[in-house]
């Protein structure tokens, strides 16, 4: 395909001393979802760099998005990185921020991001090669479309999800929806989405979709319509500092992609999510063996034996990851 695609991927050093003081200068209510799981640095970011280079070399550009941070590693100068302050792009009137959500929601003010794009977060990792048509095809984002119900867990985020499908279903009529890309919503190459979305189909209105915790397509125009559709509670979700249950995040991009059929129904499995710790005879398997092309590691237990993990999964990646990349000095 000829368009070129970015990457965009935010990064926090959680032991920044000077990011801490300021997050706690902010930070006035104990209840605010502030858990040390949402900050602490696994030192894995090398080997995200490297997975990039390594396997999908065609990537226009990576836009680093940091506090003002930067691992003592990376090669700020390389050319195919753009170091992204929050101030370089969020509005100021939203700053400072320490939820994912208002640096997450704001992506399409980068300068000079593409059109066609793929949000990473930082424990998503490509361990296998792959071709821009793993992403877009036709510049159109590639991407499974599974209808489920919403079920609200404690300690989850299916409050956020919750608000998201209420901005969808306020936009979009389901039915209409379906009707209009019925070849995409019921697709023989994805049988297990097809059989769900079938079951699902009676249910007026949608309810939830499955997220898969991986890598992320997106149209830059996506995010610009939303925001001239859906400036209010785009805007209170960016005066948000802290995660909120009033916020909406930026998987309502991806279901505002399903709604108007801009995207590639995929029937392909396109990685998996394990938990650190819990998984872990599961995650030597996948990254020795390569038996996915991406993996996302959660850092969802927060009484985990943080340094001897940290050594495991670097140790894995050194297996299949031990050369450097030019994204280091």
């Amino acid at each position: 395909m000829s368009d070129a695609i970015d990457i965009v991927i935010p990064w926090v050093d959680g032991n920044d001393p000077e990011w801490l003081a300021e997050k706690n200068k902010y930070k006035k209510n104990k209840a605010e979802d502030d858990n040390i799981n949402r900050y602490r640095d696994w030192d894995l970011l090398r080997y995200w760099f490297r997975g990039i280079e390594k396997n999908a070399p065609w990537i226009n550009k990576i836009h680093f998005i940091t506090w003002g941070h930067l691992p003592s590693w990376l090669d700020a100068e390389n050319p195919k990185l753009n170091i992204v302050k929050h101030q370089d792009y969020i509005p100021e009137k939203y700053l400072p921020v320490f939820s994912s959500h208002p640096i997450e929601i704001n992506m399409h003010r980068i300068k000079e991001l593409s059109e066609t794009f793929v949000y990473f977060n930082d424990d998503t990792y490509l361990i296998d090669g792959i071709s821009p048509e793993f992403f877009f095809q036709n510049g159109l984002p590639v991407d499974t479309v599974k209808e489920v119900p919403l079920r609200f867990n404690v300690g989850g985020i299916d409050h956020i999800i919750g608000n998201d499908m209420m901005i969808v279903n306020k936009n979009f009529d389901k039915k209409a929806v379906i009707k209009k890309n019925r070849k995409k919503w019921f697709s023989p190459k994805a049988l297990s989405a097809t059989a769900k979305n079938l079951y699902m189909l009676p249910i007026n209105g949608f309810s939830a979709f499955d997220n898969p915790h991986l890598p992320q397509s997106f149209l830059k125009s996506t995010i610009e319509k939303l925001w001239q559709k859906e400036y209010n509670i785009l805007d209170e979700t960016s005066n948000h500092k802290f995660r909120s249950n009033e916020d909406v995040n930026q998987w309502l991009f991806r279901y505002w992609q399903f709604c108007e059929g801009t995207f590639i129904q995929s029937g392909a499995e396109r990685g998996r999510f394990f938990s650190i710790g819990r998984d872990d005879e599961l995650i030597e398997a996948a990254i020795s063996e390569k038996k996915m092309k991406l993996i996302c590691l959660s850092d969802d237990d927060v009484s985990l034996d943080f340094e001897k993990e940290k050594y495991f999964l670097k140790e894995m990646f050194e297996k299949i990851l031990p050369e450097k990349s030019s994204f280091e000095k």
